[in-house]
């Protein structure tokens, strides 16, 4: 499932974050929050982890996808 497939589905609260952290580790809570609505697992590949901390980052093309979405690109690129 893609971003732009289970982004809605996150509470405003979780995008938020998201948002305002685009290109942060993410917190297991936030990523357990990705994972119940349909977002990729935190063992899946689609995450890469920081290589100083093994903590989960967005990929690339997530992390500009979001960034197109809060510049309210439309649609947000992939």
């Amino acid at each position: 499932m893609t971003i732009d497939t289970w982004w809605l589905r996150l509470s405003s609260e979780t995008r938020a974050w998201l948002m305002a952290n685009n290109g942060s580790p993410v917190p297991s809570t936030i990523v357990e929050q990705i994972e119940l609505v349909g977002g990729p697992a935190g063992s899946a590949p689609w995450w890469t982890k920081d290589d100083d901390t093994a903590e989960l980052l967005l990929p690339d093309s997530a992390v500009d996808w979001i960034e197109g979405f809060a510049n309210w690109e439309s649609p947000p690129k992939r």
